[in-house]
């Protein structure tokens, strides 16, 4: 392909500002939701410019060499807050596969399920309610049409159980997924640091089940998944 995402990772640079809080704590499973979101969000916050760089070209190597963006036709990606692991690299790189590139629509207010945007090669950039860029389309796809999904996440568990923010906007879009026994997609892969990796996190019986979660070190595969992607 010859265009990339381009004005979204540049315009995330330029509002993100980086500190350091000292060193990483240990994340233990005597903690509930709330205390590992704070603690968790701390330890990502400490990172320095450099390390984050240095995490999202790693990242990117590891996904490469797992094969990861092979068999998928239709990937969803995000756009990456300031604290967030940033996928603009993987993104480029799938962009320049040829591959059908989708960014999350958050929905309108008292609705949770989100809708997902093609990357086209003139795209039209907004910022939704909570300041995170948004690629516009009249015609958003659902996550069922996606092979697959790179889902963003506060903190996750070698079991991939993943906490997030708390507003449900994955959990509530990925609810059908939990009727489903056979042809299940998207294949469901969280996205951190190896620093937002906890002893073991809480689940509910709400919260959506990851395929696997990759970081900058590796990708941890939930027990019994292969992996591939379930495509047409």
């Amino acid at each position: 392909m010859g265009y990339t995402a381009r004005g979204c990772n540049d315009a995330w640079r330029k509002k993100t500002p980086f500190h350091v809080f000292g060193l990483v704590e240990r994340i233990t499973n005597t903690m509930n939701k709330k205390q590992l979101r704070t603690s968790l969000r701390r330890a990502r916050r400490a990172l320095s410019a450099q390390q984050r760089r240095h995490a999202a070209d790693g990242l990117k190597r590891v996904a490469l060499a797992q094969n990861l963006l092979l068999s998928c036709r239709r990937i969803g990606f995000y756009s990456p807050t300031h604290e967030e692991m940033n996928l603009m690299p993987l993104l480029n790189h799938a962009l320049w596969l040829g591959k059908a590139c989708f960014l999350p629509i958050v929905p309108q207010r008292f609705q949770r399920r989100l809708g997902f945007s093609r990357l086209t090669p003139l795209p039209r950039w907004y910022l939704n309610r909570f300041g995170i860029h948004e690629h516009w389309t009249p015609r958003p796809v659902r996550a069922w049409q996606l092979d697959l999904l790179f889902v963003p996440l506060v903190g996750f568990d070698e079991d991939c159980h993943r906490l997030g923010m708390g507003g449900g906007f994955y959990d509530a879009s990925l609810a059908y997924l939990r009727r489903r026994k056979v042809w299940r997609k998207p294949l469901l892969v969280g996205v951190g640091y190896e620093c937002q990796k906890a002893d073991e996190i809480p689940s509910d019986p709400w919260d959506m089940h990851l395929d696997a979660v990759i970081t900058e070190r590796k990708i941890y595969w939930a027990k019994k998944k292969g992996q591939t992607c379930v495509t047409g």
